[in-house]
Parts: structure tokens; C-alpha cells; sequence
């Protein structure tokens, strides 16, 4: 494996193909390069890592069953990133899933940070459709974005970040979060957080509410002790305050 500390080569409409069965991958590198794609080709995890420290690929294209481990895996190493490694941790990842793959595979795929799937066997034609669509999503409008203080909320992924670092909430913790981060320093009442994220007509007696803010509290904490979602005594939650 090549090191880490190689220079960059940024290569112009770059599109990176870990894929290990070498016809997938063969037909895949001749159709893109004759739509104008420059390719990047990568038959395992570890070497599809290096390509995209290096070469700096506008999107990638994985298997889901490289030797060294499932695609779902490559897209979560690429979104976390790794100690001492760079490379764009936001590139967009669309995932060809396996002939049984079904609904469950393809949550836990966009789980770990893919932008598409696309179950096997295939049409071209739909693949080279849906990297499209996803490079005009990537290159075009930006994604709608809440930021509130170092919380990054990336509302058309639901992607959440604090201080750069990503954070997974549960639906109902990132449905809370982005009512607290619509006004950051206010404090919202707990009937109104309780209706306008839980549908709760009458409170009545519920922990619901205080158990989420305090996980996500927990989860949204920084390193140097700096904690968000304050409890507003008698009253509700903020944000920041």
C-alpha cells in the first residue's frame, strides 16, 4: 500500500470504482470513461482509501462485498475519517448492493453515510442517472444548513456534526435538535417540544421529553466540556444559553 503522506492529485470529474469482480468493474471503467469520467479503479477497501487520499475523487462507486470488508464499512471509514489520513470526508458514495439485498441493507447503508443505493443486477442507464442526480445534489445548491454555535446541521442529509465531528442521533433526538437549533437561545416551552416533536395533544406526566434532552445533551457534548441543551428549570430547553 502506498503511504498516507503522498502527495495529492486532484483529478478533474473523478469517479472511483471499488468494485472486486473484475467484469463489474471492467464494463463500469469502459461506459463511465466514454461518458467523460476519469477513473479510478480499486478491487478492496484499504486500496479505494489511498485513491481517495491521493486522488481526491468527485464520487465513488462500491461494491458491497470487497475482501476486506462490506461496502457499507468502506462508507463509514470514508465519513469518519481516520487518525493521521485526509481525504474528503463528504464525497459522494453510491452503494451497489448485492442480488438479496433489501430494505434493511439499505438503511443500514444510508446509516453509515451512503447517498444512493442501488440493489444488482442493474441498468446503466439508471446508475449513470443516479450519479448524476447525486453530483448536482454534491456540486450544486448547497445543502440546506442550521449551524448554531459549533453544531453543523445538514438538513437535506441529516448529517450532524459538532466541531467537525460527526454525531448519530436517533430520529426523535435529531427531530428535537432541530427544533432547539431553529432558534438556538430560545427557551421552548416542554408542552410545545412535546406537540411539535412527538404530536402529544396533552402532556399530562411524561419523561419522554427530559430522557431525550439528556441523551442528547450527552452526545452533543464537547471535549473541552462545553454542553449544549439547557434545561430552563420550571420552564423548557434551549439550546445555547
Amino acid at each position: 500500500m502506498r503511504s498516507a503522506a503522498a502527495s495529492v492529485e486532484v483529478v478533474p470529474n473523478a469517479l472511483l470504482i471499488a468494485e472486486p469482480e473484475p467484469a463489474t468493474r471492467g464494463f463500469l471503467s469502459r461506459h463511465l470513461a466514454e461518458d467523460g469520467f476519469s477513473v479510478l479503479e480499486a478491487t478492496e477497501g484499504g486500496e479505494a482509501l489511498v485513491l481517495a487520499e491521493e486522488r481526491r475523487p468527485d464520487l465513488a462507486l462500491v461494491g458491497d462485498d470487497l475482501p476486506d470488508g462490506p461496502g457499507a464499512e468502506l462508507c463509514r471509514r470514508l465519513r469518519e475519517g481516520e487518525p493521521g489520513r485526509s481525504w474528503n470526508r463528504d464525497v459522494p458514495v453510491i452503494l451497489l448492493g448485492q442480488p438479496d439485498s433489501d430494505a434493511v441493507d439499505r438503511v443500514r447503508a444510508f446509516a453509515r453515510g451512503c447517498d444512493d443505493f442501488l440493489g444488482r443486477p442493474f441498468h446503466y442507464e439508471e446508475l449513470l442517472a443516479r450519479i448524476n442526480a447525486v453530483l448536482r445534489r454534491a456540486n450544486g445548491v448547497p445543502h440546506d444548513r442550521i449551524v448554531a454555535d459549533g453544531i453543523v446541521v445538514d438538513t437535506a442529509t441529516r448529517r450532524v456534526t459538532v466541531s467537525g465531528e460527526r454525531v448519530e442521533l436517533s430520529s426523535k433526538e435529531y427531530e428535537l435538535l432541530l427544533k432547539l437549533a431553529s432558534e438556538p437561545e430560545r427557551v421552548f416551552a416542554k408542552d410545545e417540544l412535546l406537540r411539535d416533536v412527538w404530536g402529544f395533544r396533552s402532556t399530562g406526566r411524561t419523561r419522554t421529553l427530559d430522557s431525550h434532552a439528556s441523551r442528547l445533551r450527552r452526545k452533543l457534548a464537547e471535549p473541552d466540556g462545553a454542553r449544549y441543551v439547557r434545561n430552563v428549570w420550571g420552564v423548557g430547553y434551549c439550546l445555547i444559553g
